[in-house]
C-alpha cells in the first residue's frame, strides 16, 4: 500500500535522496546535499509543491515536484509537473500512479485548469502512465534556450 502526502520541510532530506536519483536518471548528477538546498529554497519561497510517496513500511518510494503557474491562453492557473521519480525498489507498486493522482487532485482543488508536463521521448514507461491517467500530447512544439555556459 502506497501513501502519498504533501512533503513537509522535515521530509525534504528524504525527498532530496530521491531527487538525486531522478537527476542521475536524466544524466544530471548532483549530490543529495545540493538537491536538498534546491528543494529547501523552493519550499521556503512557496515556489513548489512536493508530494512524497511512502511504502507501507514508511520508506520513501517516490516524489513529484510541481510548480504552480499560469496559462495566458486559458487565463487560469495550471500546474507544471516538473519532476516525477519512483525509487527502483518501489517500481511497479503503484507509487507513480498514486503520485500523479495526488498531484491532479490537489491541482484541481487549487483551481488549476490543467496539469502540464514533459518527459524524455524515450521514457515510454512514464508516457504510458501519463496516457493511462488521461494526459494528452500537447499540440505546441517545445523549445529550450540554454542560457548558462
Amino acid at each position: 500500500m502506497i501513501k502519498v502526502s504533501r512533503a513537509s520541510a522535515e521530509d525534504l532530506p528524504e525527498v532530496a535522496t530521491l531527487f538525486a536519483g531522478y537527476l542521475d536518471f536524466y544524466h544530471r548528477p548532483a549530490s543529495p546535499e545540493r538537491a536538498l538546498t534546491f528543494l529547501r529554497e523552493r519550499h521556503e519561497r512557496g515556489e513548489a509543491v512536493v508530494f512524497l510517496a511512502r511504502a507501507e513500511d514508511g520508506e520513501p518510494a517516490g516524489f513529484v515536484n510541481v510548480y504552480p503557474t499560469f496559462s495566458s491562453l486559458s487565463m487560469a492557473p495550471v500546474w507544471t509537473l516538473n519532476d516525477l521519480f519512483v525509487a527502483p525498489s518501489a517500481r511497479r507498486t503503484g507509487a507513480g500512479r498514486a503520485l500523479v493522482r495526488a498531484c491532479a487532485d490537489e491541482a484541481r482543488a487549487a483551481g488549476a485548469v490543467a496539469v502540464q508536463l514533459q518527459t524524455a521521448p524515450e521514457n515510454e514507461t512514464a508516457q504510458a502512465l501519463y496516457r493511462s491517467e488521461g494526459f494528452q500530447p500537447d499540440t505546441f512544439a517545445a523549445y529550450y534556450l540554454p542560457l548558462a555556459t
